[in-house]
């Protein structure tokens, strides 16, 4: 698990930025937690499918997360107001009937599982339960602020993507000669 930690760190700071990352991987270990702990305050024996569930909880709370952090980083890009607060405000609530109707509808699946599917897969629909709300719950309200706490710097971001915009620019023109024959 350290070992896929470590690579969701990599890859988002690299898709994203470290903050991103670290705002994630607390998110996960926030959604892992609770569910962990409603399995011990409601002693469900921990198994393979219980495993299973949790890390489907894992991949679906990453997955809402990145879709909130991708309208986040869009929102730096082309909302005009300098101040964190208003993108993320404005970026989760264009998020906001996306995951709502996306976590609903998994809720729903699951909460038929849980009532109709028996005892053999009880446990493991029970812990999907737990893990849609709390998902939902932290990509939106747990992810998003932590950026906020480390200090993300909307100038500082827009200040990087105008230097990596000149560098792309500028290999294309060194491109453009290349194949025109004028270097």
């Amino acid at each position: 698990m350290f070992f896929s930690i470590i690579g969701i760190l990599l890859y988002l700071s690299f898709r994203f930025e470290w903050r991103f990352a670290t705002a994630s991987v607390v998110a996960l270990v926030h959604d892992v937690t609770i569910a962990m702990g409603m399995l011990a305050l409601f002693q469900v024996e921990v198994n393979l499918p219980i495993l299973a569930a949790i890390l489907t909880i894992l991949g679906y709370s990453l997955n809402d997360t990145v879709i909130v952090f991708d309208r986040i980083r869009e929102g730096v890009r082309s909302i005009k107001s300098p101040k964190m607060e208003n993108i993320i405000n404005e970026s989760v609530t264009k998020t906001l009937s996306r995951t709502t109707l996306t976590s609903l509808t998994t809720f729903f699946v699951v909460l038929t599982l849980y009532l109709l599917g028996g005892e053999i897969i009880s446990g493991f629909s029970f812990t999907l339960l737990v893990g849609v709300i709390v998902g939902t719950y932290s990509s939106i309200f747990v992810a998003s602020p932590i950026l906020m706490w480390l200090n993300f710097s909307v100038s500082e971001f827009r200040e990087k993507e105008a230097r990596a915009l000149k560098r792309q620019k500028e290999r294309e023109k060194q491109r453009a000669m290349y194949e025109q024959g004028t270097i």
